[in-house]
């Protein structure tokens, strides 16, 4: 890939800062993120996995412990963690770099802290963005550790190969409501904190979830079993995730074509509804609709159908 952006240094190592400085760019600019991006073309096989469960279930020292896996076999990795907003500005506010510190000299680990910005799926658009990114710069391993707000907590499925549902001993119900729609999450189940009690009643739901579910499974999800704090465990867990990338090579079309979909159809989404909320805002009609609603002349469902009959979408090919 050529690089005119000067992350990458002659001797292929990566420029943090000027790294930091085009994510920065990317959250804070959407108009100039589609053109940064749309200038970017690689081939590089980054495998990208995401991390995900309830609050508590120790996400951040699973993610710790995977880089240092991962760095044992000399691969290059990225984690974009993913916090809760700061209602003010936007920005992180619990700060995983601080949980994963030990990494801040090594050149091959970039660890980003990231806003949801309020995003219920737990992935603001920026965040896509930035995994498209950083593909661009060789990174190996790009790890996306999430909010984790439960069954909401789905975005990350549209940007990873393999997602991490990771649960812990003594949750009770939190497993019951998860139910509807962890298999539709989880390519792999992690029990995190398995010297717990509760351990054997946590395995036993989830195992009875995967045999309920095994016949409709082209995948099926393995569980293994962490104290990611004492970094038991995340060696075998690696190892189930290479047996999943080789899984995901061999099924590419049909594991990603409903995923690139998705991300079509949200880009469209945000797309065209920032644009016409420009449009409208930009119109003097955009404030006489809020007086007439203080005034009582209008309710909000008739202003909704004076907009639908403002717009009228269609499409042109240039080539015809």
């Amino acid at each position: 890939m050529r690089d005119d952006s000067g992350v990458l240094k002659n001797d292929g190592t990566i420029n943090h800062r000027k790294l930091g400085r085009l994510i920065s760019t990317i959250e804070h600019d959407r108009q100039r993120a589609t053109e940064l991006l749309a200038s970017m073309v690689s081939d590089y096989p980054s495998i990208v996995i995401g991390i995900t469960g309830p609050p508590g279930a120790g996400k951040s020292s699973l993610t710790d412990g995977l880089i240092v896996e991962y760095r044992k076999a000399g691969k290059r990795v990225a984690v974009i963690a993913v916090d809760p907003s700061s209602p003010f500005s936007g920005g992180a506010i619990l700060g995983d770099r601080i949980r994963m510190s030990s990494h801040n000299t090594d050149p091959e680990v970039f660890i980003r802290s990231m806003g949801s910005r309020g995003s219920l799926g737990g992935l603001a658009p920026a965040s896509m963005d930035v995994v498209s990114l950083l593909r661009n710069f060789n990174f190996d391993i790009i790890i996306i550790e999430t909010v984790g707000v439960g069954q909401s907590e789905i975005d990350v499925m549209k940007a990873a190969d393999t997602v991490l549902l990771v649960l812990v001993p003594g949750m009770g119900d939190d497993v019951q409501a998860l139910k509807a729609g962890i298999m539709e999450i989880a390519d792999i189940f992690v029990v995190n904190k398995a010297d717990k009690d509760g351990r054997e009643r946590l395995l036993a739901e989830l195992q009875m979830i995967i045999e309920l579910n095994r016949r409709q499974l082209d995948w099926i999800p393995p569980i293994v079993e962490t104290v990611a704090t004492e970094r038991k465990g995340v060696a075998s867990l690696v190892e189930q995730m290479s047996q999943r990338a080789d899984f995901v090579k061999k099924n590419r079309d049909t594991i990603w074509r409903p995923r690139v979909e998705s991300q079509i159809m949200q880009m469209m989404q945000e797309k065209t509804g920032s644009d016409i909320l420009a449009i409208f805002k930009g119109h003097s009609i955009f404030n006489d609709w809020i007086e007439r609603i203080l005034s009582g002349e209008l309710n909000l469902y008739q202003v909704l159908q004076k907009i639908e009959s403002h717009l009228k979408i269609s499409w042109r090919d240039e080539n015809e």
